[in-house]
Order: C-alpha cells, then sequence, then structure tokens
C-alpha cells in the first residue's frame, strides 16, 4: 500500500512551509510513503543564473552566496542550535562548491545538467534532517541512483528497466517503516552523468517512483486547492475539475497545463495508479482525482495561456513546396536542439513552430537552418489554449487583430497572440 507524495518549491519555501509540509507528512506516517521534494522557493532560478554566468565565464560568487545564505538561514529556523540539520546542509553546499569547480563542460544543456539538482539535493538534505528531528523515522536518498535515464540533456528519457533493478534500496527502507525523501527533476545516465527530466519534471519523478514500485496513489501538493480550469493569476472565476480522465488530463498537460508536468500521467495511465491533486493550505479538502472514466471531462471548459512563446516561419529558399524530406531535416534539427514544439502549421512553402522563447537555442536553430531556409520568427507571444469552449468564450478571448495563428478542432481552439491584459 505504498503511497507517493510529491511536494513543490513553493510547500517548503520558508521554515513555516516545511513544517507545515511535515505535519502532513507525518499525518500519513503509517503508509509506506514516497516523498519527492523540489527546490525550495526560486532556487532552481538562482542556480540557472548560476549556471549561466559561469558558462560564460563570469562570476557567480554572488549568486552562490546567496543560495547559500538562503538555505542556512532556513535552517537555523527549523535546527536552532541542534547540529543535525546544519551537517546535512554544508554536506551538499560542498558538494556543489565540488561541482563548480570542475572545469565546465563545453555543451550547455550538460553542464546545466550537472549543476540544476543541487536545488533540490540541498532542500532534501534539510528536510530530511528534519523530519528525523521531528520523529518521522525517515532516509534521504539520491535520485541519480535510482533513476537512470539516456543521456539527453535537460529532457533526459528514463532507462525503466534499469531503475526498476534499483528499487530494492527503497523497498527495503519502506520495509523498515522508513520513509524515503528523494529529489523531483533528476537522474543521471549509467556512467554516473548527472541529468534533469525536463523544468517542473518533480511530478514526473513521483509518477516514475509510483509506477516501480506500483503505488497505490500518487498526491501533488499544491498551493491551489485542486485542478483549477484555469490559472487564477490569469482569469477570474476558476473552478476546480473535481474529477478528470487520464486522457483529459494528458491532453490538458500537453497543451500547457502548469499544474501537472506534460510526461507524469502516462506511467500512471499504464498501471492504474490516481493522482491527486490537494493543497497544502487545507489539506483535509478534498481537491481533485485523475484516473479511468472520463464522462465529467466536457463538463467545464478549461483555458491555458502558455507566455514567452516564439513564432519561427521556416520558407524554402527557391520557394519550392515544403514537402517530407524537409520535414524531416527541421525535425531532426529541432530534437538534436532539445526544442519542445508546442503548435505547428504549414502551408504550401512555409512550416511554422511555436515553442519556449529561449535566445540560446534559437540562435543555434537560425545557424543550422539558415544555409537552405528563410527564417523569420516574432518572439514573447502568447499560446491560448481552450479546452470545451463554447463559441461565446472563444469570441470573448479572442482577438482577431493581435493573433497570427489560429487552430481549431472539435474539442480544442489554439490561438498564438500579442500578449493582452488578464480577463
Amino acid at each position: 500500500m505504498i503511497k507517493v507524495f510529491k511536494f513543490g518549491g513553493a510547500s517548503v519555501k520558508d521554515s513555516t512551509a516545511v513544517r507545515n509540509m511535515a505535519r502532513i507528512v507525518g499525518s500519513y506516517a503509517r503508509h509506506p510513503l514516497v516523498v519527492v521534494v523540489s527546490a525550495m522557493g526560486k532556487t532552481t532560478n538562482a542556480i540557472e543564473r548560476i549556471h549561466a554566468a559561469r558558462f560564460n565565464g563570469e562570476s557567480y560568487e554572488e549568486e552562490f552566496n546567496e543560495v547559500a545564505q538562503y538555505h542556512r538561514q532556513l535552517t537555523d529556523e527549523l535546527f536552532g542550535d541542534n547540529p543535525t540539520g546544519r551537517l546535512a546542509l554544508e554536506a551538499q553546499l560542498n558538494a556543489f562548491l565540488h561541482a563548480l569547480s570542475q572545469p565546465c563542460s563545453p555543451h550547455f544543456d550538460q553542464e546545466y545538467d550537472t549543476l540544476i539538482g543541487y536545488g533540490e539535493l540541498l532542500s532534501t538534505a534539510i528536510i530530511a534532517a528534519f523530519l528525523q528531528k521531528e520523529k518521522i523515522p525517515s532516509r534521504w536518498m539520491d535520485a541519480r541512483e535510482l533513476i537512470v535515464t539516456d543521456n539527453r540533456f535537460r529532457d533526459a528519457r528514463v532507462n525503466w528497466e534499469e531503475s526498476a533493478l534499483r528499487m530494492n534500496s527503497v523497498k527495503h527502507a519502506l520495509s523498515e517503516n522508513q520513509l524515503c525523501v528523494l529529489q523531483g527533476f533528476i537522474g543521471a545516465t549509467l556512467d554516473g552523468r548527472s541529468t534533469s527530466l525536463g523544468r517542473e519534471g518533480s511530478d514526473f519523478t513521483a509518477a516514475i517512483m509510483a509506477y516501480l514500485l506500483d503505488a497505490t496513489d500518487v498526491t501533488i501538493w499544491k498551493d491551489v486547492p485542486g485542478m483549477l480550469n484555469a490559472d487564477p493569476k490569469k482569469f477570474k472565476d476558476t473552478v476546480k475539475l473535481d474529477r478528470i480522465s487520464f486522457k483529459e488530463a494528458i491532453e490538458l498537460a500537453y497543451y500547457g497545463a502548469s499544474v501537472i508536468h506534460p510526461k507524469t500521467i502516462k506511467p500512471l495511465q499504464n498501471k492504474g495508479i490516481p493522482l491527486h491533486i490537494k493543497s497544502f493550505v487545507d489539506p483535509d479538502a478534498s481537491g481533485s482525482v485523475i484516473q479511468e472514466g472520463g464522462e465529467n471531462d466536457q463538463l467545464v471548459a478549461s483555458y491555458i495561456v502558455k507566455d514567452s512563446q516564439t513564432l519561427f516561419s521556416i520558407s524554402t529558399r527557391d520557394f519550392s513546396f515544403i514537402v517530407e524530406d524537409n520535414l524531416k531535416e527541421i525535425f531532426g534539427t529541432l530534437s538534436e536542439l532539445g526544442i519542445r514544439v508546442h503548435l505547428m502549421e504549414n502551408s504550401a512553402i512555409s512550416f511554422s513552430i511555436v515553442f519556449d522563447t529561449d535566445k540560446h537555442k534559437q540562435q543555434l536553430l537560425i545557424e543550422q537552418l539558415q544555409a537552405n531556409y528563410s527564417v523569420k520568427f516574432n518572439e514573447e507571444l502568447t499560446l491560448l489554449t481552450i479546452r470545451h469552449g463554447n463559441e461565446e468564450s472563444i469570441k470573448k478571448l479572442k482577438n482577431p487583430g493581435q493573433t497570427l495563428i489560429e487552430q481549431r478542432t472539435r474539442h480544442t481552439m489554439r490561438m498564438v497572440m500579442k500578449p493582452q491584459k488578464a480577463q
């Protein structure tokens, strides 16, 4: 009867939040429990700045000191004079410093994955020690020793067979009534190189562990009451989706619903493991559940906004048709650069794609395509997806003068627009 919990950065952002998280975990301590934890607060963003500075040969001492001080202050608030938490934290800070002392990899994405997981390593070191302090038996584990991946850095693919072989240590700890604390987001290749599963990939880590351990369910603890039909920061009068199917959740995650990482659902669906979305602010509330059965999928329209999008239009220089050979070349380049396409559209001589704005990858894409193609692009756009909407809702949100691409299917409307104000 193994359960898997995942706590995001907001749920462990300060000492008050960590204490609240420990109370939630403690209330389920009678169950064999695996707890997946993200980096605290905005630590991942800070490490991304460290990575960018290091890769560009710039100083990152100030950023590192900010990360260290943030975690040390939080540790002092949680442990006081008890040295346990500080020792656990300092061990990971020293490991981080050691990684920074090594020669910088010439490969941007590989260097990113070498560093980025230290946010999770720092947070889980503190949390595992705090749970022990609160008399909740727990064991810290390194996800890089449990989840084996390929070497597709920043978007690694899981080697399910090899990962399954490494679950014995988790099962042994659970059999001894020890709660297992591990990092979200990260794994490693067979030869030990650190990898990441994609930005916000801690949800996926929880699903991986649930699949490999045949868990009864997964719960993602958020700062919202469940899975909402829209981002409350962008839309008024949002509605909680009490129950939806795996299929609908996959669709919403694919289109960019921020509550769930896109890869999370499939391994759970394969074994019929329900996924709960609950509030760490109100842990007794019902939340949302994703499982088999689609009778509720079309009851409420969902609205998904992805900002900071780039529209690339790729045309043949000789005005010949865009055909299969062209698409093979273009998609091969996108795969090589690790660019995830959110929308695509083609005409006779042009192929357009929409993806997250990333100036580094955009420049590489231009360099690799410009020999054979003419490339134009628009940056900082908004991609709006309306799922199960009616004509009234579509008309309200559509801005014809600002809409660059519009696509419609039976259940879904998608528009690429210049940014507009929140509704």
